[in-house]
């Protein structure tokens, strides 16, 4: 007796030593969780909410590590500890090591089976582990994996000692954007959209006993038509003609049960069942038995699960065009496009309460759905979009060598060629990520490709998702990159907002657009050189501009036929700073008050606009210009400007806030011609649209329609003199501007709009 004491107050004093040890890297930002994080309480919450069972083992925590050569041996001697499940390129490790496509890392760590297990098998389950992996329990082989976003388990009960510790060792090897395996946007060097790496184990890893027979998964398939939910039983050991049970809850009461000898259940739900949306997230209680015996008692094994009665469908409106139905009625979906990347965490999120948070202030804005984008979240994350009530559209993680932006769109109507070895390890993951992530109600669109990013076969590739999953619809390619499949037609437009060219078979959604952005110090992962897609300088301009943008997009939905839109971006993540929340999550960048209303289309729409000479915000369109001060009737429709260079609108310096620069611009002045057309009658409220910075002077046919100084930071109504109202006329009219720069950024171009009410 006194040998296991003293040996169990070693072991405690060693755990505490330990813990006194650990503690998180210097990263450049944490979230005000990482206080709560710890070695004895990472992650805590049971990994898997629709496969639950009473009795299991958290092995989250203090790992030993080492990083080797790829082809090193298994090493006896580690490095160090590592936090697990905290990637080990985070803060949160307390490693924040990069490792390439040469390296290895190794894990190791002991744990005890409790003493009611020993009659039982023992599973070993990881939530999820980037890239390859191969798993040892006292020395043998237990299995191997690939894949980064996917679960996996092994029954390692042949491998464990009678009594004692046991050993594991995990072996992980992932090359990043050197190899052709899914990734996202993680790559050695990050810089801009591309972001630090998650390698090695980034999700729970746990210990489940479980009887020889027993439930191995569920596939849960609701039918609004028909009333009913299929329920599909995956099993080990299973006796012929054993009976199971599948059982639905409302709360405390079963509403239904059936006892059958299959492992195919089709359950009716009562009448006046309770469907699920984003405004009444209701959940039907599961549970799903192995019984001993054909009357519903003792359970050989048994699990706890849910289910949401939600068809996501398409059908025509009244104009004849595609439109997205939720549970057989049209609604808009409008959200963010969310990363899912953390300051401290990376790929995972410091506690489950941080997790819960992101989904808990999408809902506070006023969006019913999100874009996971080009990542797969842990179970837990689709389990309170589940219980919160959130749509989610979930990307297939872009990979092979070629997955990152080609060009100034992104996408170019081609596909690559991928190796045989890589388009078999895109089929392996999205068939992984698919199954894993089928029963959750909140997932209501597979986004298979995003910008062109690895695209291959890809009509192909999407009638597969389809056949793999019939009940949810199919982003044909997010971005344009349109091939003759899928079910929805995705345009990008930044800022924006904008709608595809439509077409009579798929529905139409604005895939991204907004991208505005606005560093705030002492939130940002570097001081300075911060990127966004335009940049405001404080909290004020850029919750008018997004407002502005709201305005605009809702009556898309009706002019149309837009189903959905999908705001860039939920928080900043390392140097991009497009997020409506700072990357710390401390602060929320934009006026609730008044994106709420905008966001539940409960504003007034704006007035609409007829281009009459376009800006670059409106169109390509070209100007004479020159560096050099020119001849005094420089801005009279007779000058001859033929002499000038000729450039793409707009003008400026990259990184002026707002900017479309499409033409160097970088002396103190520039003076700037152009023609445009009038096709019929006078317009009668014309307006400039300008963005300068700094002072402009704009004239029309000669004539002096306005002075604007100092600068704006994004396209601005601006009226004009009576008189140069009064010089448009039909037919051809010329446009002539003076901008003067002194100091900081500097940008100028002006279109002419009409707003009509």
């Amino acid at each position: 007796m006194r040998k296991y004491f003293w040996s169990g107050l070693l072991i405690l004093a060693s755990t505490l030593c330990f813990a006194e040890q650990w503690q998180p890297a210097n990263g450049p930002l944490k979230t005000r969780w990482a206080k709560d994080v710890s070695p004895d309480n990472a992650l805590p919450e049971y990994p898997r909410p629709q496969m639950v069972r009473k009795e299991w083992q958290n092995l989250n925590g203090l790992w030993d590590y080492v990083i080797t050569a790829k082809a090193a041996a298994q090493p006896t001697l580690f490095d160090g500890k590592i936090l697990v499940p905290f990637p080990i390129e985070s803060a949160l490790s307390g490693v924040m090591k990069m490792v390439s496509e040469t390296n290895r890392i190794w894990y190791r760590r002991t744990f005890t089976v409790p003493s009611d297990w020993k009659k039982k098998n023992i599973l070993l389950h990881f939530g999820a582990v980037d890239w390859e992996t191969e798993v040892f329990v006292n020395g043998q082989s237990v299995g191997s994996h690939r894949g980064g976003y996917d679960g996996f388990s092994f029954d390692i009960t042949d491998a464990l000692k009678k009594k004692g510790e046991n050993e594991i060792v995990v072996s992980v090897w992932d090359p990043t954007d050197a190899g052709p395996q899914p990734r996202g946007k993680q790559v050695q060097k990050p810089r801009g959209i591309w972001y630090t790496p998650t390698s090695g184990i980034w999700q729970t890893v746990w210990l489940e006993p479980v009887t020889k027979t027993h439930i191995s998964s569920l596939k849960i398939t609701p039918s609004l038509d028909a009333g009913t939910v299929r329920v599909d039983i995956d099993s080990e050991s299973l006796p012929k003609n054993a009976f199971l049970q599948v059982a639905i809850f409302d709360g405390k009461s079963q509403v239904n049960s059936l006892v059958l000898q299959t492992n195919s259940f089709v359950v009716s739900v009562p009448k006046g069942q309770k469907l699920w949306s984003p405004e009444s997230p209701f959940l039907y209680d599961l549970k799903v038995s192995i019984l001993k015996s054909a009357r519903a008692g003792e359970a050989i094994d048994e699990v706890s699960s849910y289910f949401a009665m939600r068809k996501i469908s398409m059908g025509k409106d009244e104009k004849g065009n595609q439109r997205m139905l939720l549970n057989d009625k049209p609604v808009f979906q409008f959200g963010p496009l969310d990363q899912g990347f953390w300051p401290d965490g990376l790929y995972t999120a410091p506690t489950d309460e941080a997790l819960r948070y992101d989904i808990e202030m999408t809902k506070k804005l006023g969006f019913n759905m999100a874009r996971k984008h080009v990542k797969v979240e842990p179970d837990r994350w689709y389990y309170w979009c589940d219980k919160l009530g959130l749509l989610v559209w979930q990307d297939m993680p872009s990979g092979d060598k070629s997955a990152e932006w080609r060009g100034p769109s992104g996408v170019d109507g081609k596909e690559i060629q991928r190796t045989p070895e890589s388009a078999a390890i895109y089929e392996h993951e999205l068939k992984a990520i698919i199954a894993d992530r089928y029963n959750h109600p909140c997932i209501v669109v597979w986004v298979p490709f995003n910008e062109g990013w690895g695209q291959f076969d890809t009509v192909r590739i999407l009638n597969l998702a389809k056949e793999l999953d019939p009940t949810r619809l199919i982003d044909g390619a997010s971005g344009g990159n349109n091939f003759p499949a899928g079910d929805i037609i995705d345009h990008h437009q930044y800022p924006g907002p904008g709608a595809p060219t439509l077409v009579k078979d798929r529905a139409m959604v604005l895939g991204e657009f907004g991208g505005l952005g606005l560093p705030l110090p002492g939130h940002t992962w570097q001081q300075e050189k911060n990127w966004g897609y335009r940049s405001f300088s404080d909290s004020a301009a850029l919750t008018d501009a997004y407002v502005k943008l709201a305005r605009e997009l809702f009556p898309l939905a009706k002019e149309q036929s837009l189903s959905a839109a999908i705001y860039t971006q939920t928080t900043d993540v390392e140097v991009e700073v497009n997020g409506l929340m700072t990357y710390d999550r401390e602060v929320v960048k934009v006026d609730l008050a008044k994106v709420l209303p905008a966001n539940l289309n409960q504003l007034p729409p704006l007035p609409r606009k007829t281009v009459i000479a376009a800006s670059a915000e409106d169109g390509i369109n070209f100007w004479q210009y020159t560096f050099e001060k020119p001849e005094a009737d420089w801005n009279k429709p007779e000058f001859d400007d033929t002499s000038w260079k000729k450039g793409r609108a707009g003008f400026g310096t990259r990184g002026t806030p707002g900017g479309i620069i499409k033409t160097d611009w970088n002396t103190p002045d520039i003076w700037l011609r152009r023609e445009f057309t009038i096709t019929g009658d006078v317009p009668k409220h014309p307006k400039l649209s300008i963005h300068h910075d700094e002072d402009a002077e704009v004239f029309v046919n000669g004539v002096l329609a306005a002075q604007s100084f100092d600068y704006t930071s994004d396209y601005v109504p601006t009226e004009m003199s009576e008189a140069s109202r009064s010089a448009l006329k039909p037919g051809k009219n010329v446009m002539a501007i003076h901008c003067h720069q002194t100091t900081g950024g500097q940008y100028i171009d002006a279109g002419i709009i009409d707003l009509a009410e």
